[in-house]
């Protein structure tokens, strides 16, 4: 029997597109609201916009027959439960706080193990939406990789963190056997977010001041990774992806032609590639033979980026 998950989502307003993107990468399809469902396993560590992953266990029509049918459910480590609406999930109304925990403790009651409230073993969520009630195996999103804002070599221009995961995520949202290079990689933000996730990346870059600092960061984080001195001209091996934050003129001394330039070499050496760039490159794009199948803008403010993952 194939395991059904709902991951919750929270994410700002200038994020949306962005995430759906993630989405789409994920799972194959995107929703407007808070909630997705799939059948797909996803660690919602990875993602800077999942709150939460529930492994359906049980599904209701209400909450009196998910009490029943959680009264079948017999569990070795300590648990707890814990209900999910505590805010609006895709149009559902958020649930109250002493509502919240009356359902907590009824179905706790019905369930044979032993409940533990402080240092639970097992979470175990409950969720109502769409005039349904579920519940099962409950993982929350670790914000561990927050850390990464504070690299001790960091620029002004380089991607921001939330970006640089949900870049990687984008390009590689089911990294087995997958090899993936960032050949114009900076200060290493997209190599750190990928190593972090156990995304075997390799990072080069043409200035050795920057491979230097971008050997650092990972080093900082306790991280292992290869960083190579030179330019994408002299890769010779073949890459399942490629991800280039594409330097831009505004802060480079870059030229259109050298873009045109890191675009052909990026087609010879990957079989796709995500571009992130705060100019318009669907004519270079084509001419180095890329076939564009996904995009969004990532927005900060006044500020924004696109985001394009070609074949």
């Amino acid at each position: 029997m194939t395991s059904q998950f709902l991951y919750t989502y929270i994410r700002h307003r200038d994020e949306q597109e962005l995430c759906r993107m993630e989405m789409r990468a994920f799972f194959g399809k995107d929703v407007s609201g808070n909630v997705l469902k799939s059948d797909i396993a996803v660690d919602p560590s990875r993602s800077p916009f999942m709150q939460a992953r529930l492994e359906v266990w049980l599904e209701a029509d209400s909450i009196e027959q998910l009490e029943e049918k959680s009264s079948r459910l017999d569990v070795a480590p300590l648990f707890k439960t814990v209900c999910l609406n505590d805010m609006e999930l895709s149009g559902t109304s958020r649930i109250g706080h002493a509502r919240r925990r009356e359902i907590e403790r009824k179905i706790g009651l019905q369930i044979t193990g032993e409940p533990e409230l402080d240092d639970p073993e097992l979470l175990i969520g409950i969720m109502h939406i769409d005039e349904r009630w579920y519940a099962g195996e409950l993982l929350y999103s670790s914000s561990d990789w927050h850390v990464h804002q504070q690299k001790p070599h960091m620029y002004s221009t380089a991607l921001g963190t939330r970006l640089a995961r949900t870049a990687v995520n984008i390009a590689v949202p089911h990294p087995e056997g997958i090899r993936v290079i960032d050949p114009c990689c900076g200060i290493g933000t997209v190599l750190v977010e990928a190593l972090s996730m156990g995304i075997p990346i390799e990072g080069r870059d043409i200035n050795p001041l920057v491979v230097y600092g971008s050997r650092k960061n990972i080093a900082h984080f306790g991280l292992e990774g290869s960083v190579t001195i030179g330019p994408i001209a002299e890769v010779n091996e073949m890459y399942d992806v490629a991800i280039i934050d594409m330097p831009y003129n505004l802060f480079t001394h870059i030229t259109a032609e050298g873009q045109l330039e890191i675009l052909k070499e990026a087609r010879r050496i990957a079989k796709r590639c995500l571009i992130i760039t705060i100019e318009n490159m669907d004519e270079m794009l084509e001419i180095s033979g890329f076939e564009i199948t996904d995009r969004c803008l990532a927005r900060k403010g006044t500020f924004s980026r696109e985001v394009i993952l070609c074949t």
